[in-house]
């Protein structure tokens, strides 16, 4: 057992903090003792549903101070890409949440309703209440020649009834569909690993998640160590059969694991 050298930490919610509305044990505990310690957290998250007051007030509920500008969401990455790549007031199809097209609104981009609208470009994130019409539409701009983002490609996402079809399921789609592949702006792309280390402002960050490919895939490429926590999708035997390139350097029971006293298992 060892302590883990870090003074900054990038972390992952969904299946870390909490699964759904349900907190995960030693996550707030965690959560206010890194804060006690002066160690400073970015909420570094694949899930574009929600906007970054959203995650923050769910975050806070568990009776941890949080802030928005702790979180950093892969729809806040989209937009801003989408911004450097294509003209102020430019059209852009959303498929996904009222608050991924908040986002793109917020960096200039003119949010349209239909592949009718002629967008420049399709930005995909995950919405529970995506529908067919959406993803139709969606292949009808990217035919046409419309640009395509996506948020993220996790397959899954974990919930307090197990792993349901997260957007990379409904990317899957377009792509089946089209035959296109999209920009990925989430986890594990360098501009989504590149923009929390900004957002964090340390020296030696940490990444810490649940996920072998998106978590740990995009701390490795990086350049900087990571910590898989097993209380969401990746367990222990997941990860020494990992491949060099999504193996963590440490395992963690839970999140406690990173306070002063808590047992990081460091693997070969």
């Amino acid at each position: 057992m060892e302590s883990i050298d870090f003074d900054g930490l990038l972390l992952d919610l969904d299946g870390c903090v909490y699964t759904g509305r349900t907190a995960v044990p030693g996550a707030a505990e965690a959560l206010t003792g890194l804060a006690e310690a002066g160690i400073p957290v970015v909420f570094l998250t694949n899930n574009a549903s929600r906007s970054a007051d959203e995650v923050a007030e769910h975050i806070s509920s568990f009776g941890v101070d949080a802030r928005p500008d702790q979180v950093l969401t892969s729809a806040i990455v989209a937009a801003r890409e989408l911004a450097l790549t294509l003209s102020a007031g430019s059209p852009v199809l959303v498929v996904g949440s009222d608050a991924l097209a908040d986002q793109v609104e917020a960096e200039g981009m003119r949010v349209v309703d239909t592949a009718s609208d002629d967008p420049a470009a399709v930005v995909q994130g995950f919405s529970p209440d995506l529908g067919w019409l959406q993803i139709a539409d969606a292949c009808r701009a990217v035919r046409s020649g419309a640009r395509w983002w996506a948020t993220n490609l996790d397959r899954t996402f974990p919930t307090e009834h197990g792993e349901l079809p997260g957007n990379g399921a409904f990317v899957r789609v377009i792509a089946d569909t089209t035959g296109a592949t999209p920009i990925v702006t989430g986890k594990p792309s360098q501009t989504m690993m590149d923009a929390g280390v900004r957002a964090l402002g340390a020296d030696r960050p940490l990444m810490v998640g649940d996920r072998l490919e998106t978590d740990i895939a995009g701390a490795r490429a990086a350049g900087f160590p990571s910590g898989l926590v097993l209380t969401g999708v990746h367990r222990e035997a997941d990860a020494l059969a990992a491949p060099l390139e999504h193996r963590p350097d440490y395992l963690l029971d839970d999140l406690t694991a990173l306070l002063p006293g808590g047992s990081p298992r460091r693997l070969p």
